[in-house]
């Protein structure tokens, strides 16, 4: 029992805490972007990243599959140049995880960086600072609640990802079978001792997240 619990809830938090990097750090540079540019084919960027939000997670799957397969766009050229495919393997569940958390990483954070009063950032222009010095020292920490609180539900996102995961990783027993999977395989399996308690990890985890970012966003003045 000890092993069908250990490695879903390592490997989950791996994925999730890659991926959870990946978003943070992209997903900052598209929202201010989005918040502060303004650039043709702009509201095409927006959609764009928003629609794994919206789209079923079989289809997101679906379409990973195509472009990061041998025979894929990108699964190709991969194959060429390195020899390896990507599929079925945790890094796969990584990149399915990024796709279906970013958006919420840039909903929140472009949000939190249109309320900061651009007369902030006019004056630190007007004292000579570049536009990043602006954005690292004032734009960002002022938005900074909104970035936490996009971070924390692009992991819990991760977390809790199933399908597009189950597409591009697969079930693989001591390779690619995360919580949400395993819960699938356990209820499918009719071990409900397993999937009982995979569940309550999760919740855990989840409520956990959610308490401590609550805590930490309440306890800031700005």
């Amino acid at each position: 029992m000890l092993e069908q619990v250990w490695f879903p809830l390592v490997i989950t938090l791996k994925i999730a805490i890659t991926s959870t990097l990946l978003v943070a750090l992209i997903g900052v540079i598209i929202s201010y972007l989005l918040a502060r540019r303004d650039f043709r084919g702009k509201w095409i960027a927006d959609v764009l990243v928003t629609l794994p939000l919206v789209l079923p997670p079989t289809v997101t799957g679906y379409v990973l599959v195509v472009l990061l397969g041998r025979n894929g766009s990108l699964g190709e050229i991969l194959y060429d140049i390195t020899g390896w495919t990507i599929l079925f393997t945790w890094e796969a569940a990584v990149i399915a995880a990024f796709i279906v958390s970013l958006p919420l990483m840039v909903k929140t954070t472009t949000a939190a960086i249109e309320a900061v009063d651009r007369d902030f950032e006019y004056a630190a222009f007007t004292l000579g600072r570049k536009e990043l010095e602006t954005a690292l020292f004032i734009t960002l920490p002022l938005a900074k609640k909104g970035i936490l609180a996009g971070t924390v539900l692009s992991f819990a996102r991760a977390v809790g990802e199933f399908g597009a995961t189950l597409m591009v990783a697969g079930n693989i027993p001591g390779r690619t079978n995360t919580m949400s999977i395993s819960i699938y395989s356990a209820f499918q399996a009719g071990n409900n001792e397993l999937a009982n308690l995979l569940v309550i990890i999760l919740i855990t985890m989840s409520f956990a997240s959610m308490a401590i970012t609550a805590k930490l966003v309440n306890s800031w003045k700005i």
